[in-house]
């Protein structure tokens, strides 16, 4: 018996899927790779450049693992390519080509990675990819995603380490996320925000939940605590780093001590989650009974045609967004210089502007020193063309201070203003600069034509106007004067300014366009 079932078992791979079989799934993800190898490599680039999400190298390795540990399933499951899936990935095809018109790179790494669990499934079919959903979904925490994040921590972390210092009878002077304490100055910065442990939190409570758990209620539970606790552990952590500097003088706990206590802090608080969550740890599920040899040859000699045909057919899928994506950029590439001139505004520059924000490198600005009401206008206008991963708009890295010149952000909300008749939606910040000055800054961004103040509906307005081959210029307009005793009063200075100067410095942003 075992001399007749060899020779049925040759060119099988393991668990009985053939070798044919395996080389065309591993073809097609390959295939899937080297059609998106740009946005991968934008991926390889951020962890590269960011320990926030150095985690990244990890997730592929651990989703191999993960399939690995549950391989009798290709046994059990037969795979059956679903051709349906294929609509799927379309969805995430055109949602890579939406987010490349707009030039928002997580939107395009999050759906080039949901390609790939769109594809094995478009391949292995509804149950095989559904008892992997899982490994296949973990990769999704490969994309550097969190940075949207930095500023609400940063804002919650200011609020909860004054809460309690003033809970400790400590009497604390705040300025945003700025405080002083009788013994010294501290500042919630982005490396104080606490993004960091957060994601690698969430990544580890989703993996731990995954393995130890096989409830829902249990994983969902376990995975909402992975992110409360690192919150609260983090806004406890920036509160004994203030008290420990306090106590001491601000001899410790000032420089690089207190990233080092942050790291310390935060894996105690790791080990402590996990080892109280492996009391509710529930073992893993008897698997069902291997399938037969029977069973097993049947898979193995399952015909590889219908499985080539889909796997075709979705490379086919996959490369169309790509190649609208080049017909797009160039039909909509214009290779004319901008000119941007000031010329049309209606009141004289008197200087220089206070400072120039922090924004990636423009094709073209304007920025001067203006007088209104009887106080200083600082204008700072920047404009985009021919947008790319080097130069954008709108993009998370771009500041309206400028920390390089010691200028800090204090506080941003937004604003609705009419001026003119005209309603114009703003953005005010609050900037300190390095003399102690505080200005009021509105900023909003003009794109396709028309001004916004939310990037979410510019990326849009972006994207369909690429899309339109209308092109992507757009420009950044930021206005600021001194704050002084009253904001309003500086409001009144902002309104006076645009009054007089909206209308002109649009009808010069759409003469820069050429329409």
């Amino acid at each position: 018996m075992l001399m007749n079932e060899q020779p049925a078992l040759l060119g099988a791979g393991p668990q009985g899927l053939s070798v044919p079989r395996i080389a065309v799934i591993v073809g097609a993800f390959v295939a899937l790779l080297l059609l998106y190898w740009g946005t991968a490599a934008s991926m390889v680039s951020v962890w590269n450049s960011s320990e926030t999400f150095a985690h990244g190298y990890a997730i592929l390795p651990i989703s191999l693992w993960l399939i690995w540990r549950r391989r009798e399933v290709f046994s059990r499951i037969p795979a059956a390519p679903w051709w349906p899936a294929l609509g799927l990935l379309a969805l995430c095809g055109a949602g890579w080509l939406l987010a490349r018109a707009g030039e928002v790179q997580v939107v395009m790494q999050y759906a080039f990675v949901a390609m790939f669990p769109a594809l094995a499934l478009a391949l292995l079919g509804r149950q095989l990819a559904g008892a992997l959903a899982f490994p296949l979904l973990f990769l999704l925490f490969a994309v550097p995603f969190g940075e949207v994040f930095v500023q609400p921590l940063i804002n919650f972390t200011a609020d909860f380490t004054v809460a309690l210092v003033r809970a400790t009878g400590i009497p604390v002077l705040r300025n945003g996320t700025m405080f002083e304490l009788p013994t010294g100055n501290w500042s919630v910065v982005e490396a104080c925000s606490g993004v960091r442990y957060l994601i690698s939190s969430i990544t580890l409570g989703c993996l731990y939940a995954y393995l130890s758990y096989r409830s829902l209620k249990r994983r969902v539970l376990f995975i909402g605590l992975s992110i409360i606790v690192p919150i609260i552990a983090n806004g406890l952590r920036a509160y004994m780093i203030v008290m420990i500097g306090h106590t001491s003088d601000m001899a410790l706990a000032t420089g690089v001590d207190h990233l080092i206590y942050g790291w310390l802090f935060f894996g105690l608080v790791m080990f402590i989650m996990f080892w109280i969550g492996s009391y509710w740890r529930e073992d893993e599920a008897v698997p069902a009974p291997a399938a037969s040899a029977a069973a097993a040859r049947s898979a193995a000699a399952l015909p590889v045609r219908p499985l080539t045909g889909v796997a075709i057919a979705a490379v086919l899928v996959c490369a169309l967004w790509p190649a609208l994506g080049a017909v797009s950029d160039k039909a909509a590439h214009n290779p004319a210089p901008v000119q941007l001139t000031g010329a049309r505004l209606a009141t004289p520059a008197s200087g220089p502007a206070a400072w120039n924000p922090e924004f990636m490198t423009p094709d073209a600005s304007l920025a001067g020193k203006y007088m209104a009401a009887g106080a200083p206008v600082h204008l700072n206008v920047l404009y985009y063309r021919n947008q790319g991963p080097d130069k954008r708009l709108i993009s998370s890295v771009n500041r309206v201070d400028n920390r390089k010149a010691d200028f800090r952000q204090i506080g941003s909300t937004l604003r609705q203003e009419d001026v003119q008749g005209q309603p114009l939606a703003v953005r005010e910040t609050r900037v300190k600069g390095p003399d102690g000055t505080n200005y009021l800054v509105w900023h909003w961004t003009w794109v396709d034509g028309a001004f916004t103040a939310n990037d979410y509906v510019g990326k849009l307005r972006q994207a369909r106007a690429k899309l339109m081959m209308h092109g992507d210029d757009g420009a950044a307009v930021l206005v600021a004067t001194p704050i002084g005793e009253q904001p309003e009063n500086a409001r009144v200075v902002l309104r006076s300014f645009l009054a007089a100067n909206l209308a002109p410095l649009q009808a010069s942003l759409e003469a820069a366009r050429g329409r």
